[in-house]
């Protein structure tokens, strides 16, 4: 079974910016029961399913399958809910690990989240002086959650620069 071990932490500064190229996302949900979630995503003429169960600390299965352009576009306008979510996501390899930086778009456009995956959830990582506060386990954060409730509703939250 595949296993996703991951920490979030929100953005504090944009000096990693310079450190990659960023690529265009976008990604729907579809409705689900539960804690389990279904996404559809688009990276450039790719498509993907994703099946992933519930969080147990920072760990949680997790399915991704390529999928065919069309039928991910199908799926993202007739099936996901909305708003979709759209973002440039930065891949910055830095010491043993690679930061996922998300810079988000259209209803959530502000919020920067980094994320960092790990071989076990006691693994070790150095963070870099543009990490901000740690959200891993806050549900706000989830990329399904900014589905239902958009960053741009959130009022004054702590949020990324």
């Amino acid at each position: 079974m595949a296993q996703e071990i991951e920490r979030k932490f929100l953005v504090q500064s944009d000096t990693w910016r310079s450190l990659a190229a960023g690529r265009y996302y976008c990604q729907g949900y579809l409705p689900t029961q539960g804690k389990q979630t279904v996404r559809v995503r688009i990276i450039g003429d790719q498509g993907y399913l994703t099946l992933k169960g519930p969080a147990i600390g920072i760990s949680r299965s997790e399915f991704e399958y390529e999928i065919p352009l069309a039928d991910a576009q199908a799926m993202l306008s007739e099936l996901c809910q909305t708003p979709l979510i759209e973002k440039h996501r930065y891949h910055i390899p830095l010491g043993n690990v690679v930061w996922e930086v998300d810079d988000f778009l259209g209803e959530n456009q502000g919020l920067i989240v980094a994320e960092v995956e790990l071989a076990h959830a006691e693994q070790v990582v150095e963070l870099p002086g543009w990490i901000g506060e740690e959200v891993t386990g806050d549900p706000r954060y989830y990329n399904a959650s900014l589905v239902r409730n958009p960053f741009k509703n959130w009022g004054q939250p702590s949020k990324s620069p």
